[in-house]
């Protein structure tokens, strides 16, 4: 056959979906419901069902029910959220966020989550910082677990398919419009071609960029090198949250989130001179203060000497005694008994800050969730603009579902109204090169691909997991909770010498399962959206939310600016835009 291509499987489909956690499931569940003709929809993940890092998210949902704080709504909600992310966050995602989480969270009720219960039967709701009322909708500290379950349960029943262990590497357009993706199917080792008439982009964030970090294996910044390689717009990529309290041993598990819900059920934090620390940083909100605050307090408590044997400080909630412990946080004390031998019910937990979510990504439009690719969508950790300069805890997975809904609905939208049928990628000369092209860059890695492989031996001895912990070491360690130019221009030339390095990787083995390969793939994507941090970190000469710079360490108005990366000509290129001004009733919300 003319246009066949070896190792190559073909599937068409109207919405592709990449990404299995909750972004994507829920968009996956809005898409179905508004099909017309019997759509076809496909969700893609590159591990498994039910292991999305939503599983991880711990503390709740964040929505204005007022179940337990009767004087909340969503404009305190707004206000919270907007002036936590220090006025960088885009006003008009924030006021839909904040309007739609409490439908969500009924919705989830609905489909079965069994969310804790007030003596009323209402939804309880607990504290958590930088929250003006107490707002977190939670299941115990399991409370992403249960989302996936309920929202994996609407998918089979609507009977959408779902390709597990297939790693997406290249999406495709045709004259900016979405015409499919290619990926690797881990299992038999087969390249796959998806025709699609859209995409949504759920695929996460890319806290795997850091060595410490609470995020799961799978989030290595895929979704936000492929928007960017085929031209999207990034937005606040500068912005990394530092989640306060991560496990800091043993060193397996460095880094494991230790949930906020920990401190909103009164857990306290105390240096190793068992001083109450957060009385000099943040008086009156103390341990429940925004997470760079309180994540900077640690940082510094660490730095001057009064951390504690591993190179952290406590976290004790074991004041409020085993049965409240184990009922409220029963994930948490699982954990530390595991893994760390310890009784949170009796002992102190050690705590450090650890990477736990990024604010930046794919620029989309506030209300569609459409990029500026047509067809291209994005929901969750994978798209910017939201939260700002700094999260709120608990909107990431109010987030999650408000735009994974929005996304699922207006991609829907798009497919109906733009009735064209699936474009033949293969019949088209120059993409079939660009297909030919990937499989090759795919199958270069590979040490028995090339007869010039062979000869040259010493190319077996670039290892790839080295240059990951590299990569890895330096982001810690020089684009960390408090950066400055020159650690920024270091981590700058570690990330240069690792990619011409990268370029000479061979591992051994086959495409399929192999564990090499795919790291390289991964760092590949990791040193491109690096990258973007580090420059635009380097471009943004003040202190705001997540970003602290130790050479510019106040917030300057003239930097209501966000920072956007696009691909120029094969180099990235920065461009400013200022934060759009509120309208006069938002105005007026936070002024009250």
């Amino acid at each position: 056959m003319k246009n066949k291509i070896n190792n190559l499987k073909i599937i068409n489909t109207d919405i592709l979906i990449i990404g299995g956690g909750g972004a994507g499931l829920r968009a996956a569940i809005e898409a179905y419901d508004n099909r017309i003709n019997n759509a076809k929809i496909i969700i893609v993940s590159k591990s498994l069902p039910g292991k999305a890092h939503t599983v991880m998210a711990e503390g709740g949902i964040a929505a204005s029910l007022g179940d337990v704080d009767d004087k909340d709504n969503w404009k305190v909600h707004f206000s919270d959220t907007f002036k936590e992310g220090v006025y960088l966050g885009n006003y008009k995602m924030i006021e839909i966020l904040v309007k739609e989480a409490p439908e969500r969270v009924y919705e989830l009720e609905k489909y079965g989550a069994l969310f804790d219960r007030t003596k009323e039967g209402k939804i309880m709701q607990r504290a958590f910082g930088a929250h003006t009322y107490k707002r977190l909708c939670h299941i115990g500290d399991k409370t992403g677990m249960e989302i996936i379950r309920v929202l994996e349960d609407q998918v089979l029943k609507r009977n959408i398919e779902f390709l597990d262990e297939l790693q997406i590497t290249k999406i495709f357009k045709h004259e900016n419009k979405i015409i499919g993706a290619i990926g690797l199917d881990l299992k038999s080792g087969n390249f796959i071609l998806i025709n699609c008439r859209a995409i949504i982009l759920a695929s996460g964030g890319c806290g795997r960029l850091y060595k410490t970090t609470s995020n799961s294996l799978e989030t290595t910044g895929d979704g936000l090198a492929m928007a960017y390689d085929i031209g999207c717009e990034l937005i606040d990529m500068e912005m990394v949250q530092f989640h306060p309290t991560g496990m800091v041993y043993p060193l397996g598990v460095k880094g494991l989130l230790v949930t906020e819900g920990i401190r909103g059920e009164g857990g306290i934090l105390l240096n190793n001179k068992n001083e109450r620390f957060m009385k000099k940083y943040s008086p009156k909100r103390m341990e429940l203060d925004a997470r760079d605050v309180v994540a900077r307090a640690i940082y510094n408590e660490i730095k001057i000497g009064n951390g504690t044997e591993h190179n952290g400080v406590y976290l004790d909630i074991s004041h409020k005694g085993a049965s409240f412990i184990k009922k409220k946080l029963p994930a948490m004390y699982e954990q530390f008994k595991e893994f760390a031998d310890i009784d949170i019910t009796k002992q102190k937990m050690e705590v450090g800050p650890t990477v736990h979510y990024h604010m930046g990504g794919i620029k989309t439009n506030p209300g569609t969730c459409e990029t500026n690719i047509n067809g291209l969508f994005a929901a969750g950790e994978v798209a910017g603009g939201l939260h700002g300069a700094n999260r709120l805890g608990g909107n990431s997975l109010a987030d999650i579902l408000v735009f994974g809904r929005r996304a699922g609905l207006f991609c829907s939208k798009y497919i109906n109204e733009n009735k064209r049928a699936n474009f033949d990628i293969m019949s088209n000369l120059l993409l079939k090169q660009q297909i030919n092209l990937e499989i090759r860059r795919i199958n270069n890695y590979l040490s028995l691909y090339s007869f010039k492989s062979l000869k040259n031996k010493n190319n077996n001895n670039l290892v790839v997991y080295e240059l990951l912990d590299l990569l890895k070491s330096t982001m810690n360690e020089n684009v960390e909770i408090i950066r400055s130019e020159k650690s920024l221009k270091n981590a700058l030339k570690v990330i240069n010498s690792i990619k011409n390095q990268l370029k000479n990787i061979k591992v051994n083995g086959t495409t399929k399962y192999n564990r090499g390969l795919l790291a390289c793939l991964e760092l590949e994507n990791e040193l491109k959206i690096a990258n973007c941090i580090i420059k635009s970190a380097i471009k943004r000469t003040e202190s705001r939310g997540a970003h602290f710079r130790s050479d510019f360490p106040k917030t300057s108005k003239l930097w209501k600016k966000n920072i956007i990366c696009k691909k120029q000509n094969n180099s990235l290129k920065l461009t400013l835009v200022k934060v759009p001004e509120l309208s006069k009733n938002l105005k007026k919300i936070l002024a009250d």
